[in-house]
């Protein structure tokens, strides 16, 4: 099995066309400034959600719909975009991306209600669908050496942790400074500069255009991911799983990615080549991907929980706990092409789960009591950790993907993140639930009904104790917060067991990084055929 893979470079009709001659490097700057802009929407309206629900009143369905729309639309739509940019050029995807987000976000800054700010937000999402794939697929092409493009994925990994960290501080400045449609508005001057800086460096490229591109099957893909990812977010934010509203749609996208996977196989030209999977690097690579998430984004919230009611901390105290995590993380990514070079994506992957896992055992010792020193500890472990996993997964999935299919191995890695994620807050919330809520069955002195909302959350066991107020509300609010540590302890476990679980899968993964120089074959030119669309 080869680690490398020969480059098919389409010649041009002028020599001064867009991203001739232009530094490989250069264009990577370009790329990075395309995922800094994805990666900070998605984090930046947190801290405006507040003024968002004082000023256009959404009632708790639109609100949630607020949030959730743009990482839905967006994760349902990858494998959609990544295979179109295959089939019509990557380029020509990513540049209407960046003019859908920048149109999006205007919409959003100025939306006169919450359904309008939720069809802007959903808007934004296929923006970031359109943009995501293509960067990574471009990066792929632009990149034929194994060697300097461990490097560039190095840096557009740490590039997204960046996005991911400055988003809620840039947010929580712009609101203390305007309104609410100010945390969208700082799209528009990057798509000011990145759609003609893109036009004018980026290269073109596509897959084979052989054959109809599957409009059936792209639309099956997405509706499936929609119901799945749908249904998934719904149990992560405690609905019941026997709930119609939540178990119709995971059925039926379940169903439409079953018989969209069943069309592939059957198609001459498919959609998504699924003979990547037959590949143990890419199958595991992508499997890493999901489990990596599953084990630690639900970590991400009930972090943000423990410090804030816990310990007491404020919002932005517990930015400022967390910064270490990503500082950790920008450093592994930096890192990441020289530990794959020296140790192989077997060790280094396998490593990067250990090392997480140890990270997450180490956050066992939190208690009620702040201990400033091991959560420094524990975050820096951890963000380095998750980033040297992550980084050996996208590097080797993405070496592993032939040139012709790198917009849809790219999609395919990015909807194992956003899975990985969603199922991820799933699982771990309802081990967290389960191991909280019984802890609060008996407290001395409070009635039965006041047990039950308790064992909601953390956040509303502290209402309902100040609503109780004296000894027993006391009492509530002590045995309350004992349940969430160990509760929170329990999920660590689980966590850990996820985490040296995908140790162990990480083993199929080569030992070694072959970096042989990739080959680039310039075809001879030939008439230009109509690209053909059929379902």
């Amino acid at each position: 099995m080869s680690g490398t893979t020969t480059a098919a470079v389409r010649p041009r009709r002028r020599a001064t066309g867009a991203g001739a001659g232009a530094n490989r490097w250069v264009v990577l700057v370009v790329l990075c400034v395309s995922l800094l802009l994805v990666a900070l929407d998605a984090t930046v309206l947190h801290v405006a959600v507040p003024a968002v629900t004082e000023d256009l009143k959404p009632g708790a369905m639109e609100l949630l719909w607020i949030v959730d729309i743009y990482p839905l639309v967006c994760a349902s739509l990858l494998i959609l975009f990544g295979t179109l940019g295959d089939r019509v050029g990557r380029r020509r995807v990513l540049l209407l991306g960046y003019a859908l987000f920048g149109v999006a976000s205007a919409a959003a800054a100025v939306a006169p209600s919450a359904e309008a700010l939720i069809g802007a937000r959903a808007l934004l999402g296929v923006g970031g669908a359109m943009i995501m794939p293509a960067t990574l697929s471009i990066l792929r092409q632009v990149f034929p050496d194994r060697r300097e493009r461990a490097l560039a994925i190095g840096i557009w990994s740490a590039v997204a942790a960046v996005g991911a960290a400055v988003g809620p501080l840039l947010g929580g400045f712009l609101l203390e400074h305007f309104w609410w449609g100010s945390v969208f508005l700082v799209n528009i001057p990057l798509m000011l500069v990145s759609l003609p800086v893109g036009r004018l460096l980026l290269p073109e490229s596509r897959g084979d255009r052989n054959g109809p591109w599957d409009v059936v099957g792209a639309l099956m893909a997405a509706a499936g991911l929609f119901g799945v990812v749908f249904a998934v977010k719904r149990l992560g934010s405690g609905e019941p799983a026997a709930d119609a509203l939540t178990m119709a749609p995971l059925v039926l996208g379940a169903l439409l990615l079953f018989l969209f996977v069943r069309r592939q196989r059957r198609r001459t030209f498919p959609l998504v080549d699924l003979k990547m999977f037959a590949r143990p690097a890419f199958s595991t690579a992508v499997g890493c991907i999901v489990l990596a998430m599953l084990a630690l984004v639900g970590l991400e919230l009930i972090a943000a929980q423990y410090l804030q009611l816990v310990l007491g901390l404020s919002p932005l105290q517990t930015g400022l706990r967390l910064l270490p995590l990503t500082l950790a993380a920008m450093a592994a990514g930096l890192a990441g092409a020289r530990l794959l070079r020296r140790f192989g994506p077997r060790r280094m992957v396998c490593f990067g789960f250990c090392l997480t896992a140890v990270a997450v055992l180490t956050l066992t010792a939190m208690g009620g009591v702040d201990n400033a020193g091991l959560l420094l500890f524990g975050f820096v472990l951890l963000g380095f950790g998750l980033e040297t996993t992550l980084f050996g997964a996208y590097e080797s999935m993405l070496s592993e993907a032939p040139a012709a299919q790198a917009g849809g191995a790219a999609a395919i890695g990015e909807t194992s993140y956003q899975l990985g994620a969603g199922i991820g807050i799933a699982l771990l919330g309802s081990v967290m639930n389960a191991a909280y809520a019984p802890g609060l069955s008996r407290v001395p002195g409070v009635p039965q009904s006041a047990s039950a909302a308790a064992g909601h959350s953390l956040g509303e066991a502290y209402e309902v104790a100040g609503r109780l107020g004296g000894p027993t509300g006391a009492a509530l609010r002590h045995a309350a917060r004992d349940s969430f540590v160990h509760g929170l302890h329990v999920t660590l476990l689980v966590s850990a067991g996820l985490l040296l679980l995908g140790a162990v899968m990480a083993l199929r993964l080569p030992r070694a990084m072959q970096c042989e120089e990739a080959a680039v074959e310039v075809p001879a030119p030939r008439e230009p055929q109509m690209s053909r669309v059929s379902a």
